[in-house]
């Protein structure tokens, strides 16, 4: 089934997870479309660390980059400077740049896209892990759409994984900062483990605590949490920890154990064959495919404004990766878990 019939819902969803640079100034990267209508110049504007974090803001490159390809839109990528105070000037420069749509990675948007949005009700309006209800119940805005993801499913097939492929019992979850968002990848990784062993041991810290973003980008925290967990026990740690999480392979790597990667798959992504070989799976938050397929229901008039775009196991907008093969043993029981989630049989939490 394509992503493209994700169930819309107008439901409240929690959203997830900042590096200097200049602010647009229309150019870019970009193609030029051999089409009678003109391709769309599509604005993206990052997440906190932006662009090379091989992990969340790359997979909505990928989709970028797919869109570039198969329509030739031309784009523009931004990243916020480092506190996130210019978020709202960087999503005003694209609209007034005529970019439409404009892609805002990121919960951290919350704060400001529905006055950006209502600023410019003409540009389209895309949000990764940001709900169109706003915090107070309102809409963000008829031109803003929010594309989430169930990552609590995703998240308890890794559970699950780990628990399968655990040696010792005792599995960690490392997150990047403690706010809801990131409590979801939490919640579905414990009750995936407890679900295959109800006596394994879950550890679970987080880099920094909300409000304070520093989690998403501190590797060298990362390591030492998760050496902590491998000393003590775990053999395998989940890292919901945006470029941190590669701290956690370095720690796994140091450990002869192993680790679980999100967002992208991060076996290919990570760049170093030492760290390549302890990633045992990644949880895929399909990112990518949600950038593409806005982009392409955009260009043929589709669009759905006011409202969300959920991408579950159902739809396989989340899932493990199965690069290196290491899963390739317990894959059978994985899809068994899947399937349970999808039909209902499984219900997973939300929170811890």
């Amino acid at each position: 089934m394509s992503i493209a019939a994700a169930l819309l819902v107008g439901g409240l969803t929690l959203a997830g997870c900042a590096e200097d640079a200049a602010p647009p100034s229309g150019s870019g990267s970009s193609s030029e479309s051999t089409d009678e209508a003109p391709a769309p110049k599509v604005g993206l504007a990052f997440d906190a660390i932006g662009e090379g974090d091989k992990s969340f803001n790359d997979a909505a490159v990928a989709g970028l980059e797919q869109a570039i390809d198969e329509f030739g839109v031309e784009s523009q990528k931004v990243t916020p400077n480092a506190d996130g105070s210019d978020r709202a000037e960087l999503l005003s420069q694209l609209a007034e740049q005529g970019f439409n749509p404009v892609f805002a990675v990121g919960f951290a948007y919350d704060e400001v896209i529905a006055e950006v949005a209502a600023d410019f009700p003409d540009t389209t309006f895309a949000q990764i892990d940001g709900s169109n209800t706003a915090g107070d119940g309102s809409s963000k805005g008829p031109n803003h759409t929010g594309l989430l993801f169930a990552e609590e499913q995703g998240s308890f097939l890794a559970g699950a994984a780990a628990a399968l492929k655990s040696e010792t019992g005792h599995v960690g979850f490392v997150g990047g900062v403690q706010i809801g968002l990131i409590e979801k990848f939490e919640a579905g990784f414990t009750a995936g483990a407890t679900e295959v062993n109800p006596d394994i041991i879950v550890d679970v810290q987080y880099l920094s605590p909300a409000g304070d973003f520093s989690g998403f980008n501190d590797p060298a925290k990362g390591q030492i949490v998760a050496q902590g967990m491998y000393d003590g026990g775990a053999d395998i740690v989940y890292a919901a920890a945006g470029g941190s999480g590669t701290g956690v392979f370095q720690a796994a790597a140091a450990s002869q154990a192993l680790a679980i990667g999100v967002d992208s798959d991060q076996y290919n992504t990570v760049g170093d064959p030492a760290l390549q070989a302890v990633i045992m799976t990644s949880m895929l938050k399909r990112v990518d495919v949600a950038v593409f397929e806005f982009i392409s229901s955009f260009i043929d008039g589709s669009v759905e404004g006011g409202t969300d775009i959920v991408y579950d196991l159902s739809v396989d907008g989340v899932g493990l990766a199965t690069s290196g093969g290491q899963i390739d043993d317990i894959q059978d029981a994985i899809d068994t878990y899947k399937q349970g989630i999808i039909r209902g049989e499984i219900e997973v939490p939300t929170t811890p």
